[in-house]
């Protein structure tokens, strides 16, 4: 999509065209003017979301920690180390990831730089997780980082289970997207919610509707400056390989407050710079429409038509981060089905799996923590979920043809026969077609879905009832 379409959208909306107003560079996260009646501190810039920043860290580190290879006789050790980046905690926390690397200097070096206080499980989606036990988002995630404790490294070969791909993916949903879109951008934009004619807490220096629309923006993870750059550029800062792009202010240093890229932006960067999509500038350019919309009111109440706007905006950032979540789901159900046709290769050769179904591990981690996370948005995802989780499973096929078919009452894991390598590998192409039938992804990564003919066939047209 193009850069302007947040305009041309609200001009359909309201049939009216909408002068955006002009603040700073027009294309930057801020700064943006301090418009609250009555203050009088020395702050200039109204712009304030370190504390999602915080914990952007927070899961960064996380993801770290659940990675890290260690005896299992030191399972309480482990779980000390990781609870407080879930948790919070009074001390202040080291940031483990992500740190300077080479020429890519980062500036903070501990999570109170940025925000304290912070935590991720009080973030955490409060609704149940049909696909993991029934349990809430926090419990989940409460749920994998004492099995990644318990088991001791990244990867279980006996559930097929990767930690940190499934605590990582699933948290970004659960907390991020869950945050932003049914929080900040849903019940916060009310009129009579964080009005904007008011401070957003007392002491603040920023409107209710000001920091609202702030916290939102911080959870989708963009650097303020990130506009300005290709999406290349803004892949690359994720991956730490482009300082000059990261370094906006040329002071030598990442600030991971504004200088960096995080999360789900980091996502959409990646399948924006393969050419067919423009996630990434739509999100956030709605972002930075509706803060100007916002400043403008210069402390006032927003009106009926500002808020309508927003609203626009709103629906924009939401329905363009669902499909930023899809498009992940896409790409790992078809690294999912590359990964079994590996594995059945070298099985018929008599070759070493070990390497290759470790593959399979992550990236079933990260399609099963994605597809999680999807049901985490506003809307209700109904029989999309249902076909989601059963498409897929409580846990990948294992070599042994069983499957961790759910959770005990204890927090075990319970395992049962599998379907056949075909037939699981059919249902990766038929959670591929859901996802352009139903969120209609365009980017479309590791693209398998011209197989599904050939494969139905091979089945005799099998189409077990639990999973269509």
């Amino acid at each position: 999509m193009p850069n302007n379409i947040s305009k041309l959208l609200l001009v359909g909306a309201l049939g009216t065209t909408l002068s955006l107003p002009a603040f700073g560079d027009g294309h930057s996260y801020g700064p943006f003017p301090i418009t609250l009646k009555g203050y009088s501190g020395d702050k200039t810039n109204s712009v304030s979301y370190s504390g999602q920043i915080a914990r952007h860290v927070l899961h960064d580190s996380l993801k770290k920690l659940s990675g890290t290879t260690a005896n299992t006789n030191i399972k309480q050790l482990t779980l000390d180390k990781m609870m407080p980046y879930f948790k919070g905690s009074k001390e202040d926390l080291t940031i483990l990831a992500p740190v300077s690397k080479g020429d890519f200097k980062i500036k903070q070096v501990s999570v109170n730089e940025i925000s304290s206080g912070k935590n991720l499980s009080g973030k955490s989606y409060k609704g149940v997780i049909n696909g993991w036990g029934g349990l809430t988002g926090a419990e989940v995630l409460e749920h994998m980082i004492n099995k990644a404790a318990e088991h001791g490294s990244s990867f279980d070969p006996n559930t097929g289970y990767n930690y940190p791909q499934l605590i990582s993916k699933f948290a970004m949903g659960a907390v991020f997207y869950n945050q932003a879109v049914d929080n900040y951008l849903d019940e916060k934009l009310g009129a009579d919610n964080k009005p904007n004619n008011k401070p957003y807490k007392d002491g603040a220096y920023y409107t209710g509707k000001e920091h609202v629309w702030d916290e939102a923006f911080g959870y989708w993870g963009a650097a303020a400056h990130s506009l300005e750059l290709t999406a290349e550029q803004n892949y690359n800062i994720t991956k730490m390989k482009d300082m000059a792009a990261a370094d906006h202010n040329g002071d030598g240093v990442v600030d991971l407050k504004t200088e960096f890229n995080f999360a789900h932006a980091y996502y959409a960067a990646s399948y924006d710079k393969g050419g067919k999509t423009d996630y990434f500038n739509t999100v956030t350019k709605a972002f930075v429409d509706g803060r100007k919309i916002i400043t403008a009111a210069n402390g006032e109440a927003l009106t009926t038509a500002q808020r309508s706007q927003l609203y626009v905006l709103r629906d924009i950032i939401g329905q363009n981060w669902e499909k930023v979540i899809a498009e992940s789901v896409f790409k790992y159900a078809g690294s999912v089905y590359k990964d079994i046709d590996k594995l059945q290769t070298i099985v018929e050769a008599n070759g070493d799996t070990t390497k290759v179904f470790a593959t399979y591990g992550k990236h079933w981690g990260e399609l099963k923590g994605f597809a999680l996370a999807l049901q985490c948005g506003k809307n209700n995802l109904g029989e999309t979920a249902v076909k989601m989780n059963r498409m897929m499973g409580f846990g990948p096929v294992l070599m042994n043809a069983s499957q961790v078919t759910g959770v005990d009452s204890s927090g075990n894991f319970i395992k049962d026969e599998a379907s056949s390598w075909d037939e699981y590998k059919l249902h990766m192409l038929k959670i591929q077609k859901l996802m352009v039938d139903v969120f209609a992804v365009k980017a479309r990564a590791n693209d398998q879905i011209s197989n599904i003919a050939d494969l139905s066939a091979k089945l005799g047209g099998s189409n077990s009832a639990e999973n269509d």
